[in-house]
């Protein structure tokens, strides 16, 4: 049971390390020459959500707050990284461990956190419009 345990915090952690290496690669991904256009505006939103320093749901809420970030994030990581070039991403990639290496920290988007706050009074309004 222990060797099961292990294996499962070194895959998880692999894993969340491919989030965290994508989703700043997929910042300097929207700087990049090779990232065709059409995928910019959804680039731009699973960056802003990746790098934003609140979430849609928080964290603190026990078991749903940490699964928002590794399933909508995860699945919209990886569904952008398909959209783009090969050759463009591997770039990216390596300037993201770059700037990991460097800075030792991620770069925050405050956009992200005013989309946040704006989906979140639009489900207000919305709760509110159709509750009352």
């Amino acid at each position: 049971m222990q060797a099961v345990i292990e294996k499962f915090k070194a895959l998880s952690s692999r894993v969340v390390n491919i989030i965290k290496v994508d989703s700043l690669a997929l910042w300097f991904a929207l700087r990049h020459p090779e990232t065709p256009v059409i995928v910019t505006a959804l680039l731009w939103l699973v960056v802003a959500y990746a790098l934003s320093p609140i979430d849609l749901i928080p964290d603190f809420i026990p078991v749903i707050g940490l699964l928002d970030d590794l399933v909508i994030l995860a699945i919209a990581i990886f569904f952008v990284v398909r959209l783009l070039p090969v050759r463009g991403i591997d770039r990216c990639r390596a300037l993201a461990l770059q700037f990991v290496e460097r800075n030792k920290q991620q770069p925050t988007i405050f956009i992200g956190a005013f989309l946040v706050i704006f989906l979140w009074l639009l489900i207000a309004y919305g709760f509110y419009f159709f509750v009352f």
